[in-house]
């Protein structure tokens, strides 16, 4: 894994000093240069990394003492790190400098060893390569990009590997590709993966899915060339374990990060026994805060458990007193209240 980074990362940063000078000072590009050789020996994916909520006062606006609040809790659990800005931050409702001093501001508030990943993903290409640049300026240790998705008959595999070819080209940082077809209705297809698996600055995927053939082929077909995959839901963190995956971005790991941290434990020792018994516990709940009620069911979870959930942002309007207390109740039936 530190020679397909360190394989891109200097002549990037030369690109990247002599195409976008107003974006990047020589002695940014030489700092981020310097972090990539530390830091790259280092850049695995293993582990949880929660998919962190937006937090939104009554007027809409950014509530960063909240946020902090809630990173602050986080921070003592054993994530592997953080994704600032991926679809459980509500990341198409905000502006691309709100998404950009997100991820500033929890860099400053996180460890130094918890990863940073800035969801930097846009319909365009040229977008997506500018807020990657912007976020990684700003303290990303890597990105992941969501599928464009907005003219589908368009996005065939052709145009994926082109798109996340010249993005992982770009940027400063490592690149996640992100298939979320509950969201996007578009399932970036193994074959592109395959094809994009190779490329130095390609380290991995979240696959949020749910196939788990799907999952198990792809660990399989790109098993020599360093790609880390990782689960999308902790609905199928289990059996992602067990095809191979070397953790999750789970939505859910916003309020029970200790269980789903407690999972790779129990798989990684061997104990699958433990391991299937908290998984089946953690189905139900899991289902409460995404396909069920979404980040509107997050967000009254998080309010119930100690975290700070809030609002969403319009158009997404906070689930009715009669859906939060069935979460509640869900909860409870699976022992985690």
């Amino acid at each position: 894994m530190a020679y397909k980074v360190l394989q891109h990362s200097i002549p990037c940063m030369v690109k990247m000093l002599q195409r976008a000078p107003g974006i990047w000072g020589r002695g940014e590009i030489l700092r981020i240069i310097s972090n990539r050789h530390a830091s790259s020996s280092t850049l695995d994916l293993s582990g949880i990394l929660p998919p962190i909520a937006t937090p939104f006062n009554d007027d809409e606006s950014i509530a960063f003492d909240k946020l902090e609040e809630n990173v602050k809790k986080w921070n003592a659990i054993s994530f592997k790190g953080y994704v600032v800005q991926g679809s459980t931050g509500e990341f198409p409702y905000l502006s691309k400098e709100e998404r950009v001093n997100l991820v500033r501001f929890v860099r400053k508030i996180a460890p130094k060893e918890k990863l940073i990943i800035g969801g930097s993903g846009c319909e365009s290409t040229a977008d997506t390569i500018e807020l990657t640049a912007k976020m990684a300026e700003a303290g990303a240790d890597a990105v992941m990009v969501v599928t464009p998705c907005y003219y589908k008959a368009s996005m065939t595999n052709d145009a994926m590997v082109a798109h996340y070819t010249k993005v992982a080209d770009n940027s400063p940082v490592p690149v996640i590709l992100y298939s979320v077809p509950g969201n996007t209705a578009y399932d970036l297809a193994p074959e592109a993966v395959f094809r994009l698996a190779p490329h130095p600055n390609i380290i991995g995927m979240k696959e949020s899915g749910g196939d788990i053939t799907k999952i198990g082929t792809m660990v399989f077909k790109t098993k020599d060339t360093d790609f880390q995959i990782l689960a999308g839901s902790a609905g199928f963190l289990y059996s992602s374990y067990a095809m191979g995956c070397v953790g999750g971005v789970c939505s859910l790991a916003n309020v029970l990060g200790p269980a789903l941290c407690s999972l790779g434990e129990f798989f990684k020792k061997g104990d699958l026994a433990a391991a299937q018994r908290l998984q089946q516990r953690l189905i139900s709940p899991n289902a409460c805060v995404t396909r069920r009620f979404g980040i509107p069911g997050l967000k009254a979870a998080m309010d119930a458990l100690g975290y700070y959930g809030g609002p969403t942002r319009l158009p997404m309007l906070p689930v009715s007193e009669k859906d939060r207390a069935t979460i509640i109740q869900v909860f409870a039936e699976s022992g985690f209240m």
